[in-house]
C-alpha cells in the first residue's frame, strides 16, 4: 500500500533559513542604483553644496523601493517579465518595434555610462587608455553575463553581491577616515534648496533614480529565480519585501556616504565635477588608500552595472520581440558606442551627464505600464496592488516623469 503525498498547501512554510537561499534578485537590480552616474552626481552634489541635498539621496532612494518591490511582485504573480507582459499586449507589430527600439536605445545609453566609468577606474588604478579599459570592462561583463545565461542565476548573484560590498567598501571608507558633521547632515534632512543650479542637481539625482532598465531586468530575474518555486506567492513576496529593504538599504546608505564624504572634504575643491578629479582630491586630502578604495569601488561599480544592464537589454529584445541574439553578438554591439565615444576622445564626464539624459526618455514607458499591470486583477490575479499601493506608485510615477521632463527642460 502505498502513501500518497500530501498537496503542496498543506506542506509546512519553508524554514527561515531556507527563505534566505531565495534572497539576491533584489541585489542584482539594485546595483542599478550604484553605478558611475549616480556616483557622479552624488560627488558633485556634495561637492558643490555640502549636506544641503542629502533629503533628495533618501527621497530617491525611498521611492525606488516600491517601484522595485512592484516590479518583482509582478514576476512573481505572472511568471513574465515586463517586457514578455507588454510583447503580449502590444498586439501590432510595429507599436511593438517601436517600444524595443526606445528600450533599447535606454538601455544602450546607460551601459554607455557603466562602460565608461570601469575605463576611468582601470585608468585610475592601473593607467590603462580609456579605450583598453572600455574593452577590459566589456570583456570582464561578457564573463559575468555567461553565468546568467547558463542557468547559474545563483552564482550569478553571488558574484554581483559581492561587488556590491566592494562597491560598499570603497565609497564608504572615506567616512572612517573623516567623519561629516553630524550637526550639518541632519539640516540636510529639511527639503531646501540654495539657488537654481541646486534645483537642477536635485532633480537630475531624483530624475534618473529610477532606472527603467533596472524595472525591466528584476521583473525578469524574479521569473527566473521563483519559476516552480514551490513556496507559496504570498510568502516569495514577504521574501522579496526583504530582499528589496537590503538592496535598497544598503544601495541608499552607499549613495548617502558617497555625497557625505563629498560634502566633508571637496567642497569648495576645485576639479571635483568629474570623477577624476574627485579622486584627485582624496588622494590629496584623505590619502592614498581611501582613493584606491574609491577606484576600486567605481570599478566593481562599473562591472557589476554594466552586466545587469546587459542583461536587461537581452530580456527586453526577447520578451517585446520574441527573439534573442547569441550573448557575444549582442556584448559587441552595445559595446560599440561606449568604445566610439573613448576612442573619438570624447570628455568621459559628459558622456555621463548625457547618457542620464537619454535615460530620461524612457521613464514612463516603464513606469506607465508596471502600475497598470500590477494594479490589474486580470493580470495579476489575488496579487494585485491594493488601493493605496497603487495610488502610491501612481503618484511616484507621475512625479518621477515630471522631473525628467523638467530635467529634460533645463539641461536642453
Amino acid at each position: 500500500m502505498t502513501t500518497e503525498a500530501p498537496p503542496s498547501d498543506t506542506r509546512r512554510p519553508p524554514s527561515s533559513a531556507r527563505l534566505v537561499t531565495l534572497l539576491g534578485p533584489a541585489v542584482v537590480a539594485g546595483v542599478a542604483y550604484l553605478d558611475p552616474g549616480n556616483v557622479a552626481s552624488n560627488m558633485t552634489a556634495g561637492a558643490l553644496f555640502g549636506y544641503l541635498l542629502v533629503w533628495v539621496v533618501i527621497a530617491g532612494n525611498a521611492t525606488a523601493w516600491l517601484i522595485q518591490y512592484l516590479s518583482a511582485k509582478l514576476g512573481i504573480a505572472t511568471g513574465a517579465s515586463l517586457p514578455e507582459l507588454l510583447g503580449r499586449r502590444l498586439s501590432k507589430p510595429w507599436v511593438r518595434r517601436a517600444f524595443w527600439a526606445q528600450a533599447e536605445l535606454v538601455a544602450m545609453a546607460t551601459d554607455i555610462a557603466e562602460v565608461i566609468g570601469g575605463a576611468i577606474a582601470l585608468n585610475l588604478l592601473f593607467q590603462l587608455p580609456l579605450l583598453v579599459g572600455g574593452l577590459v570592462t566589456g570583456i570582464i561583463s561578457l564573463c559575468l553575463l555567461l553565468l546568467q545565461s547558463r542557468g547559474r542565476a545563483q552564482l550569478f548573484e553571488r558574484v554581483i553581491t559581492g561587488m556590491v560590498v566592494l562597491i560598499a567598501v570603497g565609497f564608504c571608507a572615506g567616512l572612517l577616515v573623516a567623519p561629516p558633521h553630524w550637526a550639518s547632515v541632519a539640516s540636510g534632512l529639511v527639503p531646501h534648496f540654495e539657488g537654481s543650479r541646486s534645483v537642477l542637481l536635485a532633480v537630475s539625482i531624483l530624475g534618473a533614480t529610477i532606472m527603467p532598465h533596472a524595472i525591466y531586468a528584476h521583473s525578469a530575474l524574479a521569473r527566473d529565480r521563483f519559476e516552480g518555486s514551490l513556496v507559496a506567492p504570498r510568502r516569495l513576496l514577504k521574501v522579496t519585501r526583504i530582499d528589496v529593504t537590503i538592496a535598497l538599504v544598503v544601495a541608499g546608505t552607499v549613495n548617502v556616504a558617497i555625497l557625505l564624504v563629498a560634502a566633508g572634504t571637496l567642497r569648495g575643491v576645485s576639479g571635483t565635477d568629474t570623477l577624476e578629479g574627485a579622486h584627485a582630491a582624496l588622494l590629496v586630502h584623505l590619502g592614498p588608500l581611501v582613493a584606491t578604495l574609491f577606484a576600486v569601488g567605481l570599478l566593481a561599480s562599473g562591472l557589476a552595472s554594466t552586466s545587469v544592464g546587459a542583461y536587461a537589454g537581452s530580456e527586453i529584445m526577447h520578451g517585446l520581440l520574441h527573439y534573442r541574439v547569441p550573448l557575444l553578438y549582442r556584448r559587441i554591439v552595445t559595446l560599440l558606442p561606449a568604445l566610439a565615444l573613448l576612442a573619438f576622445g570624447a570628455d568621459p564626464t559628459s558622456a555621463l551627464v548625457i547618457s542620464q539624459v537619454v535615460l530620461s526618455f524612457g521613464i514612463p514607458f516603464a513606469l506607465v505600464p508596471l502600475v497598470l499591470f500590477t494594479a490589474s486583477r486580470a493580470t495579476m490575479g489575488d496579487l494585485r496592488n491594493r488601493w493605496h499601493t497603487t495610488a502610491l506608485a501612481a503618484v511616484a510615477a507621475v512625479a518621477l516623469i515630471v522631473l525628467n521632463v523638467v530635467l529634460l527642460v533645463l539641461v536642453f
